[in-house]
């Protein structure tokens, strides 16, 4: 029978309804690469988080409390660090893992995955290309172990961030980007907030990530044209939105890869 074999080391609260978390394996971590993923999981007999919805709902782990939920999570942690692995995780309220994971303490046991995959990474992206990396909500994850891998060794290959949430404290990550843009001159981060009026203090853009794209305010932030020849493209979030952008895109050239052809236009939808 699995059972667990890592133990949450860090537990970060973003807002509510979304953690960083911090997992120390028992034995040796494996190696990944930037953008990679990888499981975690926790029996049905541990406690949901007292907001979500009730265990009722649970008709498969009513029925066997032992059994092990799991579910892929994106890795966010840099593949250079060997003592632990990062997640960044939103909330499902009627989501089985999810309420789990979000009542989980520093010392608290899980499992972990014995190793990580997936295909996107920046593996595939020639080197003399720009990187344009964007997503919504926890759809950051990949990006920020990409950064914290590979940015200060791709000195020459500017990172543009484009990153939507709804609120600006649902931006995670926001104040580690924002110092490593005053350091680093090849990272552009442009994060954006699509509920403004609920929000009065933020003051950068606002709206959905597609009319953003096609306002033109992308090239005039990082100084660079978003064509096919310049750069390559990741999309990591919601399903609509991937949607959206990759009409966006493919109407000015880019094409989506798959296992055959890695193509300029790279999608991870995992919602």
């Amino acid at each position: 029978m699995i059972g667990y074999n890592a133990s949450i080391a860090q537990r970060i609260e973003i807002s509510p309804g979304l953690i960083i978390l911090r997992v120390v394996p028992d034995q040796s971590l494996f190696s990944f690469k930037p953008g990679q993923y990888t499981v975690l999981g926790l029996m049905c007999k541990e406690p949901r988080v007292a907001r979500s919805a009730p265990d009722a709902e649970d008709s498969k782990c009513i029925d066997n409390p032992e059994r092990i939920v799991k579910r892929a999570y994106s890795i966010s942690s840099s593949s250079l660090d060997k003592d632990f692995i990062e997640f960044y995780i939103a909330l499902v309220d009627s989501g089985e893992l999810t309420p789990r994971l979000f009542n989980l303490k520093i010392g608290d046991r899980l499992f972990l995955g014995p190793k990580a995959t997936g295909l996107f990474t920046l593996q595939d992206v020639p080197s003399d290309k720009h990187v344009l990396l964007i997503s919504t909500g926890t759809g950051l994850a990949p990006y920020i172990s990409m950064i914290r891998s590979v940015l200060d060794a791709n000195k020459e290959r500017s990172f543009v961030i484009l990153n939507g949430a709804r609120y600006s404290w649902d931006l995670g990550y926001r104040d580690e980007l924002n110092s490593l843009v005053r350091y680093c001159p090849n990272l552009i981060y442009i994060p954006a907030v699509s509920r403004p009026d609920e929000d009065p203090t933020w003051t950068d853009l606002t709206g959905r990530i597609q009319p953003i794209l096609e306002s033109g305010v992308i090239e005039e932030r990082c100084g660079l044209e978003i064509t096919p020849d310049v750069f390559d493209i990741f999309l990591c979030g919601n399903p609509g939105m991937i949607e959206g952008v990759m009409k966006i895109m493919e109407a000015k050239g880019f094409v989506k890869g798959d296992r055959k052809n890695p193509g300029n236009l790279h999608v991870e939808e995992y919602w």
